[in-house]
């Protein structure tokens, strides 16, 4: 008989317990919630942090994004209709409707829509493309007052260790802003075209898919170069990043905006293979094997290797520099030419036969 007492009594302490809990419940109800904590004073933004806002907020306007289409069929309706490839980024050249980028992020597109700054959309319509150096100008049909010039700087003067800054569009993602140094430079990177991009900086800035067009820009906000590739295996930022340079840049737009096309200078010659070189034992250079007849090269005396009647090698001529620049190679050849226009005079050193010379010859306009 002794238990029953004990049940009843935690039966009844259960019971009171209960009765305490909704009662501290409704009262808790009836309580204004606590009060927020205190909000700590900030200190002001550093020097650092009012500059980077400062190089966003000035460049921001003259970045753009970069829808690249394809003209596609609806398979029910069989409307045509236009279907994005993909997305890059862009900057505006000047207020006339240029617009800079990549030439991969058109590249397999046959119409491009840009989105500028105030999120206005622009069909735009393709200007010139030089895929050696991975660039292609669009033009927008827009007021110059929705078109701000991005500041053009210099990157023959870049240093390692100076900040810079990428704005881009990674993913789709409307205007980041990533920062960084410069790692290196005079780095060399391959083109869609396999012809090499030298002069390359190197930057640790994060530059995801969507960057590539994108402007890097100097702690004053001036273009240094165009963000153009991302070395990872996987295409998202490993922490290095390249920019074609924007001497480059610089040299090449406006001769795109001119003349809707690189147009190449030319010397009129052909040249041997890579293997030609070791196999005669010639310098380090460009062996010739054609010289176009009434090319600017003929017209200056080269001539190229040929094999004689009884099935030997006539000597003929390596060019081994350009302007005094050496050459090792058909791509410097190509490279130091690009710098030049048809009509240009240009010193060549000449190899032949174990005897070198000077050679002034004035450059041609190319038919590619």
């Amino acid at each position: 008989m002794t238990s029953h007492p004990r049940i009843r009594t935690s039966s009844h302490a259960a019971l009171v317990f209960a009765l305490a809990l909704t009662a501290a419940a409704a009262h808790a109800d009836t309580r204004a919630p606590a009060p927020p904590r205190a909000v700590a004073a900030r200190p002001a933004l550093g020097v650092e942090e009012l500059n980077n806002i400062a190089v966003f907020k000035a460049a921001s306007p003259s970045v753009v994004n970069i829808t690249a289409l394809s003209v596609g069929r609806d398979f029910f309706s069989m409307n045509v209709q236009q279907v994005p490839r993909g997305t890059g980024t862009g900057f505006v050249w000047d207020d006339k409707g240029h617009v800079v980028t990549n030439f991969h992020v058109i590249q397999e597109a046959n119409a491009a829509r840009v989105t500028l700054a105030d999120q206005s959309s622009h069909e735009a319509q393709l200007v010139g493309v030089f895929p050696d150096r991975d660039l292609a100008v669009l033009k927008i049909d827009a007021s110059k007052a929705k078109l701000p010039p991005i500041p053009v700087g210099t990157s023959r003067d870049l240093q390692v260790g100076q900040k810079v800054y990428a704005i881009g569009n990674p993913f789709g993602l409307d205007q980041t802003l990533t920062t960084g140094i410069v790692s290196a430079l005079n780095r060399e990177i391959e083109s869609v075209t396999r012809r090499l991009i030298r002069g390359a900086v190197q930057t640790d800035a994060a530059i995801n898919p969507g960057n590539s067009g994108g402007p890097l820009l100097d702690s004053a906000g001036r273009l240094i170069g165009v963000n153009t590739a991302i070395y990872s295996p996987s295409g998202a930022s490993a922490g290095i990043g390249f920019a074609i340079p924007v001497d480059e840049v610089n040299r090449i737009v406006p001769r795109l905006i001119r003349d809707g096309r690189m147009v190449r200078p030319a010397l009129g010659v052909t040249a041997g293979p890579p293997q030609m070189g070791p196999a005669l034992n010639l310098p380090k250079g460009v062996p010739l094997v054609r010289v176009a007849p009434g090319g600017p090269a003929q017209r200056a005396g080269l001539q190229p290797f040929a094999r004689g009647e009884r099935g030997g090698i006539a000597a003929g001529d390596v060019i081994t520099a350009v302007n005094d620049e050496p050459v090792a190679d058909l791509d410097d050849m190509l490279t130091a030419l690009e710098r030049f226009q048809p009509g240009d005079k240009v010193t060549l050193s000449v190899w032949r036969a174990g005897k070198g010379r000077k050679q002034v010859v004035t450059l041609a306009e190319s038919d590619d």
